[in-house]
């Protein structure tokens, strides 16, 4: 379509489109949980058969993946209250729009990501000088070069890590304590039984075919990610803020109900410091 970007991406890189495309209706509504006029604007930017691939939206989906968004929100923006200066670390970004949502006017930004899904992110999104996009796969650990931890980083993969084997989670979640001593990381997952069902093809969420997730964590296995580097200081949870109607007043209480406590998806927080490993208290 004539001014329109078009977007072509398959596979893992579609689920960019995907999220956006159920962020921006959420951000559309009067009543949202999470105002996000940029990603709302991209919907019209980007050319994509979003309804043909995808099929429709379902709010109470949409607001589930913003409440999502929000949640990292938070993480960073307490993170950047603790280091205005510091430099967040977005791993497998896509088309998440962030920046602009928590930017505080001094905080250096790094897009980690694919070369096709950063072709597009670089053609709709305007990047500014505090902003660095580095076209590489996450697991290859060359990104790590040239970044200045000096004034705190944080590492953030938000919709990544569950389409990773498990020892390439490890493998990863290692390389960043390595490299961040004193930082931190946020990522989140899905259950191990959403893991095993989306690797038998079966649908997801509001019917469409995501890729296989091969890694999948519950809640009680968190106290494993100690083991993945000695400069794991601390493994937290990170609740789902409070949302609208039914789901929105389950999000932030599912750790408490005998039925999603187990099975639920997970934002997890690490610290890399020197100080002796200690669980958060457990959801």
């Amino acid at each position: 379509m004539p001014g329109r970007v078009k977007a072509d991406l398959k596979g893992v890189p579609e689920t960019a489109l995907w999220t956006l495309y159920h962020r921006a209706a959420e951000a559309a509504r009067p009543d949202t949980v999470l105002p996000d006029p940029r990603a709302v604007q991209l919907i019209s930017e980007v050319d994509f058969p979003f309804v043909e691939r995808l099929g429709g939206t379902r709010p109470w989906l949409a607001q589930a993946i913003a409440l999502r968004a929000l949640g990292f929100d938070r993480v960073v923006r307490a993170f950047l209250a603790a280091h205005p200066d510091g430099t967040v670390i977005a791993l497998g970004e896509g088309l998440e729009t962030q920046f602009w949502r928590v930017d505080n006017g001094r905080a250096h930004w790094v897009t980690v990501d694919l070369s096709d899904p950063l072709a597009l992110r670089r053609r709709v999104l305007p990047h500014g000088d505090r902003q660095r996009l580095i076209a590489c796969d996450a697991r290859n650990t060359q990104w790590m070069t040239g970044i200045d931890a000096a004034r705190g980083v944080l590492v953030t993969a938000q919709g990544l890590l569950m389409y990773l084997q498990p020892a390439q989670v490890t493998q990863l979640i290692a390389a960043c304590a390595e490299a961040f001593p004193g930082g931190s990381m946020v990522f989140d997952t899905v259950s191990r039984r959403f893991s095993a069902r989306t690797r038998t093809g079966a649908k997801g969420p509001g019917g469409h075919h995501l890729p296989p997730m091969p890694w999948g964590m519950d809640a009680v296995g968190r106290e494993q990610l100690f083991s993945a580097h000695p400069a794991i200081s601390e493994v937290a949870d990170v609740p789902l803020p409070a949302g609208r109607g039914v789901l929105g007043y389950l999000a932030p209480r599912a750790a408490a109900l005998p039925l999603l406590r187990g099975d639920r998806p997970l934002i997890t927080r690490l610290h890399f410091g020197s100080a002796p490993a200690r669980l958060a208290p457990r959801p």
